[in-house]
């Protein structure tokens, strides 16, 4: 299997030493890349390495940036972009107790990562055997991380926040689109929010789009809770035990920010400006039939002492029924809510729009105002 070889020259290894791995790996077709950040582009050489040295080998690639951190967000790219995910690194001790933090920042475990450690007695030249470091392995690789994400630029447009006229002006609020972030995954929009350890996408990068999305909408990034989809109904009110999963969440605190995540599925918003209760709900086609909506409402009035003519509902974007297809067994359950959910029911996969399942869903429990109260207290 193809596979990426990442060879730390910074923690204390060197080409020579790191040589009989290189040959080994190169022999498989495996891409070579020497992580050296300034350490041997200061000695003077082209990139550090004398010309033999690089002929050596068949692909090798010299990752000479100002920061580990640049340097191993550089190796990250071309490990997509050669769609690899094995990745074998040749490091020492010390290098693997600092890599292994930044492969915590910069990947996810859709990548296999496996660490061919060099101990002191195999490590033939001076330099190496007796390469010495007092600061503590690691420290600051968070920050290193965010610091360089912050500078990136923001890639297909700006952040735009899509709001809706009938969420009342005491509650900030919003639907965020595809653009602004520093995604470049082709299969996620560039200001993915959401961070899946299944996806390529790592966590460091979706909290800098989280960050960019704060700054633009005016809250803090760190009181933002998204909730844990499950494709089904459950819901939490804040306060109680947090479940390992759910599609719905409602407080009634101040100063915390409720989002849903939505591609196909939508994001929903719940709004009680009498009892300033929010909630917020992710809506796919298994959650809809379940009632994820009803359930929502439902726990603001149980829950929160909400009256269910004063809560606000409001449907972000979504897949529409011009492009969203089931099985038709699946279909028919959404003429259950509504006939006009289904439009051509006749069809082997007939469309299904599910926001007006939705709409339907959620008028079963309460009504849209138009005309809200204009006082002004805490952001959704």
């Amino acid at each position: 299997m193809c596979q990426a070889v990442l060879v730390d020259l910074i923690h204390g290894c060197c080409p020579t030493c790191a040589g009989s791995s290189l040959l080994e790996e190169s022999a498989s077709g495996a891409h070579v890349f020497l992580l050296c950040g300034e350490r041997y582009r200061e000695k003077g050489e082209k990139n550090g390495f004398s010309d033999p040295f690089l002929s050596s080998w068949r692909s090798v690639r010299v990752l000479d940036s100002g920061s580990i951190a640049e340097c191993l967000y550089r190796f990250k790219r071309t490990v997509d972009r050669l769609d690899l995910s094995s990745v074998s690194v040749v490091t020492t001790p010390r290098g693997r107790e600092v890599l292994v933090r930044y492969q915590a920042q910069l990947f996810t475990a859709a990548y296999a990562f496996d660490y061919k450690v060099r101990s002191a007695d195999e490590l033939a030249c001076p330099s190496c055997a007796g390469s010495a470091h007092t600061d503590s392995p690691g420290e600051g690789v968070q920050e290193e991380v965010s610091a360089f994400l912050q500078q990136l630029p923001a890639l297909n447009g700006e952040v735009t926040v899509l709001r809706s006229a009938l969420i009342p002006d005491c509650f900030g609020h919003g639907f965020s689109t595809r653009t602004g972030g520093v995604s470049y995954i082709p299969t996620l929009s560039s200001l993915n929010l959401f961070s899946s350890s299944r996806r390529r996408d790592p966590g460091a990068v979706v909290m800098e789009n989280r960050r960019r999305l704060a700054l633009h909408a005016g809250f803090h990034p760190e009181p933002l809770r998204l909730v844990k989809v499950n494709h089904a109904s459950d819901v939490w009110v804040m306060g109680k035990a947090e479940p390992e999963s759910y599609d719905g969440v409602v407080t009634s605190q101040t100063g915390v920010v409720l989002a849903a995540p939505g591609a196909d599925c939508m994001p929903i918003l719940f709004a009680d400006p009498v009892s300033k209760v929010i909630g917020a709900a992710h809506a796919g086609w298994k959650g809809t039939l379940m009632g994820v909506a009803m359930a929502t409402v439902e726990a603001m009035v149980t829950e929160l002492g909400c009256q269910v003519n004063d809560i606000v509902v409001a449907v972000g974007p979504s897949v529409g029924a011009c492009c969203f297809t089931l099985d038709r067994e699946q279909a028919l359950d959404f003429v259950s809510i509504h006939p006009d959910c289904v439009p051509d029911p006749e069809s082997a996969r007939p469309h299904v729009n599910i926001r007006l399942a939705n709409r339907y869903r959620s008028g079963e429990q309460t009504i849209i105002r138009r005309n809200p109260p204009p006082e002004r207290r805490h952001p959704a």
